[in-house]
């Protein structure tokens, strides 16, 4: 592409070095960029987002009884949990995974006639031999059980595997 003229606010007259008053411009972008692709809150620490205040999510994390659901426990190895977590959701309408890390995962559930979309986190945590699960809606305040609900069917289709 050829540019005619001053081609860019940032760059000066003769395009060879940054306009000074570019540098904040810059360095804010770059800052914003590196938080955009942080790490979910699982991936590293065991930890799940906490619910907010409305009702239309459910965390084995959580500390208030709204909002608890007791994690998935396992048995054996963990590799062969994780496997069985995914055969599991596989068995759920409308919830595709997005990420897979092998210790967090992350997938989107829809609803059948709006579209709503819902977060639905896992994060395996070996030491103790259980699976943290955290669903919540995106938007609205009242899911009238449906996240919970969504954890209660995974729960019983992976307790029934091998």
């Amino acid at each position: 592409m050829i540019l005619t003229g001053r081609s860019a606010w940032w760059l000066r007259e003769d395009m060879t070095e940054f306009h000074p008053g570019s540098i904040p411009i810059v360095l804010l972008a770059a800052i914003l960029s590196l938080m955009s692709t942080t790490l979910p809150a699982g991936e590293t620490t065991h930890t799940l987002a906490p619910c907010p205040a409305s009702p239309n999510c459910v965390s084995s994390q959580a500390t208030d009884a709204q909002h608890f659901t007791e994690p998935l426990r396992y048995t054996g190895e963990a590799t062969l949990a994780w496997n069985r977590l995914k055969s599991a959701l596989g068995t759920e309408s409308r919830l595709s995974i997005v990420e897979d890390t092998g210790s967090y995962l992350y997938a989107e559930a829809r609803s059948l006639v709006l579209r709503f979309v819902d977060d639905v986190e896992f994060v395996l945590d070996p030491e103790v031999d259980v699976i943290q699960v955290r669903s919540a809606s995106r938007t609205g305040y009242s899911d009238f059980g449906v996240n919970r609900r969504r954890v209660e069917r995974i729960r019983k289709v992976f307790s029934e595997q091998p």
